[in-house]
């Protein structure tokens, strides 16, 4: 009796749970190799750049050290910059990159998808399109700055031109590549043209939108740190330009570094956001094991 009741509360192992159970733990040990090799890679670069500046191999003027890098950033978040408080620069070059990625985003979906879904259209632009893209987006910085002033204004604009053309290619390859057997199916059962745009182009060419962002933001950062550079009263751009004209080597890589951590955190919300969007995606990447 003892022994039957033992087994009756056994649980049950099934061949799916089991390679359930080993695939979960291959993916578990795999992150965290690869967020250890992470550490270990930027531990090794820090340690070395700090050593070669300690040393005399390199000279700490004009290249910095991490350690003089990081009590500028303590010294800025603390006693504020020449500018005024270090939050203030950061939210202001923040909003200036968000305001600008958010425009080059709904525009470049726009036009992405219009052109994509109109060949007549496309074939009339292309050239156009192909010119102002071969413009050299960082050189609009002046200009902008010359015509809309050192306000927030010039800083979007750039922003947005910068993350136009990103998301406007990448849309319209997604809407060119959707399948046509799935659309000739849609039209069979009846659906409208906006049916058709909205049920089955934009999500067929989401991921490729999704995909773009990624790369966006960081250029719609850039766009602002560039127009903050050529001409600003206060943010990130204008702190860089501030301590190149000290011969503030360390405030310069601490201001990047700001900027790195931004990117890095927006890239994060974007991933989130891409995960919950499109769910239905395999994701293959976590799946492989070691």
């Amino acid at each position: 009796m003892n022994v039957k009741s033992k087994e009756a509360n056994e649980p049950i192992t099934t061949p799916d749970n089991s390679g359930a159970q080993v695939k979960r733990s291959n993916i578990g040990r795999r992150r965290v190799l690869v967020y250890g090799l992470r550490l270990l890679i930027l531990a090794v670069f820090v340690g070395g750049w700090e050593f070669a500046s300690s040393t005399g191999i390199i000279d700490p003027f004009f290249w910095g050290k991490p350690s003089g890098i990081w009590e500028q950033i303590v010294t800025w978040a603390t006693q504020g910059t020449a500018q005024g408080s270090l939050w203030d620069q950061i939210l202001i070059t923040l909003e200036e990159a968000i305001l600008g990625f958010m425009i080059g985003v709904v525009f470049g979906v726009i036009f992405g998808v219009v052109l994509g879904r109109n060949h007549f259209l496309a074939d009339l632009l292309s050239p156009f399109i192909k010119a102002a893209n071969a413009i050299p987006r960082v050189v609009l910085g002046p200009i902008f700055v010359i015509g809309l002033g050192l306000g927030m204004q010039s800083k979007v604009a750039l922003a947005a031109v910068m993350v136009f053309f990103v998301v406007f290619f990448n849309a319209f390859q997604g809407v060119s590549e959707v399948d046509r057997n799935l659309l000739a199916n849609a039209r069979i059962l009846g659906a409208s043209q906006r049916q058709l745009s909205t049920e089955v182009i934009i999500p067929s060419a989401l991921s490729w939108i999704l995909t773009s962002l990624h790369t966006s933001f960081s250029f719609a950062l850039v766009g602002a740190i560039v127009g903050e550079f050529v001409g600003a009263v206060q943010g990130l751009g204008l702190l860089i330009q501030t301590a190149k004209g000290t011969f503030n080597v360390n405030g310069v890589f601490a201001a990047m570094a700001i900027m790195t951590a931004v990117a890095l955190i927006m890239d994060v919300l974007v991933t989130a956001l891409e995960n919950r969007l499109i769910r239905w995606r395999p994701n293959t990447v976590n799946e492989v094991t070691i």
